[in-house]
């Protein structure tokens, strides 16, 4: 696969404002993640993963470098392109679920496909096959106080889902779970990754857990520092 089919990231510098000066967040960032493959981000807090996560997610404009989405140079987009690109190209799945305490699991999902709009016959059928996906069908008319930590974060993965995005990306997903939950919940991303042909960026301090991630990028005081491990992107699903 190229890296068109997935998430590239050129020369990236990021900036913000510090006193009379500029702090530099990103410094001459390049990654390229292919379709079908999970690339971990790791490293220090403050060392620039979140801002990555950020400007891959096209929520934050670099002030150069270039970002591109399956394919879509991003540059020189409007906000509502952007806007329209990120509902139909990426899914986020946050450090926290913030599921909607009224709606059910399935509801979650729906929501969605609605803000996309897509057919509401159709967000169902898609959610429940979803929640099946991440192993919880039979959780489907629950609202998150009846489920666990674990059980929320895979519905916030499933919700990510929603809209078949290209392009994947985690943050910190398994902070506030214990240890058995949140390798499980690791598991359940590179399976999908691999299934659902995305390009996923995980930003983790868990580096225990990646055993079975196809590249680590390490970031350090904004500069990524190497890409010690990669593998060649699996075949997508047939």
């Amino acid at each position: 696969m190229t890296s068109d089919t997935g998430l590239r990231l050129a020369d990236i510098t990021l900036t913000y404002p510090d006193g009379a000066g500029r702090l530099t967040a990103l410094d001459h960032v390049s990654l390229t993640v292919p379709a079908g493959t999970l690339t971990a981000v790791v490293g220090p807090s403050g060392s620039g993963k979140s801002s990555l996560l950020a400007v891959a997610a096209t929520l934050i404009a670099p002030d150069s470098g270039g970002v591109s989405l399956a394919g879509t140079a991003t540059a020189g987009l409007n906000r509502a392109e952007l806007t329209a690109l990120r509902r139909t190209t990426v899914g986020i799945v946050f450090q926290q679920p913030n599921l909607l305490p009224a709606l059910t699991a399935v509801e979650q999902l729906q929501v969605m496909a609605h803000l996309a709009g897509r057919s509401p016959k159709r967000a169902r059928t898609k959610a429940l096959d979803l929640l099946e996906v991440v192993g919880l069908a039979d959780q489907a008319n629950r609202r998150p106080h009846q489920l666990s930590g674990g059980q929320r974060q895979r519905v916030n993965i499933a919700r990510a889902l929603m809209n078949d995005p290209a392009v994947l990306l985690v943050d910190e997903p398994t902070s506030a779970l214990d240890h058995e939950r949140g390798a499980a919940v690791l598991d359940l991303i590179t399976t999908l990754t691999h299934q659902q042909a995305t390009a996923t960026v995980l930003v983790t301090h868990e580096r225990s857990m990646l055993t079975a991630v196809d590249q680590i990028a390490e970031v350090q005081d904004g500069r990524l520092t190497g890409v010690p491990r990669s593998r060649t992107a699996p075949a997508g699903p047939s």
